[in-house]
């Protein structure tokens, strides 16, 4: 059974781990564990057998949040995981008064996109070459909510 929980510091190890195993362009230990420090932070984690098995981070402004991450580790992938980190961050969010969240999606990746656009994301922008390793561009998506 999978347990969700915000982040904590014996999570940063196993979630930079997952960043170098899931993107081409990881974040670093430190720069995860600087998210602990952050008040605008707010990260959650997904946990199977107390292993760090998904995580997504937001940072919050003024009411609006944008999705720093989010991952999965590939052994745990296709069973929901991903779309609870959304759904619990969502509502986390909610709580905290935020309005909106925000993010960036490579073009080409076409499950997360229908994961987002079932959740009740829409695109509004495009970055052109946003990502790199390799170079491609970003889907602007967002997602609003009354309080």
């Amino acid at each position: 059974m999978i347990q969700y929980e915000e982040m904590k510091k014996d999570h940063i190890a196993p979630i930079a781990q997952l960043e170098t195993l899931c993107f081409s362009s990881p974040w670093s230990e430190k720069s995860v564990a600087s998210e602990l420090e952050n008040p605008l932070s707010l990260w959650l984690v997904a946990l199977s057998d107390g292993q760090v098995v998904g995580y997504i981070g937001s940072q919050s402004v003024e009411g609006e949040s944008d999705m720093m991450n989010v991952a999965v580790a590939p052994e745990y992938r296709r069973q929901g995981i991903a779309e609870q980190l959304v759904l619990r961050l969502v509502a986390a969010l909610q709580e905290k008064g935020n309005h909106s969240l925000a993010l960036e999606v490579r073009a080409s990746n076409g499950a997360a996109i229908a994961l987002y656009e079932k959740l009740g994301f829409v695109q509004v922008g495009l970055r052109p070459n946003y990502y790199r390793n390799p170079k491609e561009d970003a889907l602007i998506l967002r997602k609003e909510w009354t309080l």
